[in-house]
């Protein structure tokens, strides 16, 4: 069952490339008491998601500051490498948007969000979704229902929301 609106997020670490390398990230310690947006997209420098979702949190992020929150987060179900790479690539590491890396899919399966597209190469990935946490809980959940377009779960579609 798909997360929803009033949950509490499960505990997840993902991973984030740091300079060391990779670093697991514990997603309890980045919610814990802040207000964060975590959008997920089913591939780095697929075409909707490299031209249409990553930098539509770019173009609001000082919106979404001005609205109290502290942190963007970006998910993707591929390797910590590859997220440092599409965020750089993006300009949204520069931007300050956290990119991090559900290799396994294991925080993706855990709320419901996997799908499988085998002729587009996509196995166990992240359909295209943002939200709003608060503390931990969900405010607000925003699913796109054809994970090719980027409506309400863009940063426009969810700060209208907000």
């Amino acid at each position: 069952m798909a997360l929803s609106q009033g949950d509490t997020l499960p505990d997840a670490t993902l991973v984030q490339m740091g300079a060391e390398g990779p670093a697991p990230v514990k997603l309890a310690n980045k919610t814990k008491g802040r207000k964060v947006v975590i959008f997920a997209v089913p591939g780095a420098f697929t075409p909707t998601c490299h031209s249409a979702h990553v930098p539509s949190f770019i173009r609001t992020k000082d919106q979404f500051d001005a609205k109290g929150v502290d942190e963007i987060i970006c998910v993707s179900v591929n390797d910590p490498f590859v997220m440092k790479a599409w965020g750089e690539a993006t300009g949204a590491t520069d931007a300050g948007i956290t990119m991090l890396s559900d290799a396994h899919s294991e925080f993706t399966k855990a709320i419901g969000m996997d799908f499988d597209a085998p002729p587009a190469g996509l196995i166990a990935r992240s359909k295209r979704y943002a939200m709003l946490v608060d503390d931990g809980k969900v405010t607000l959940f925003q699913a796109e229902e054809n994970s090719g377009v980027c409506d309400v779960s863009g940063g426009e579609g969810l700060l209208d929301s907000m």
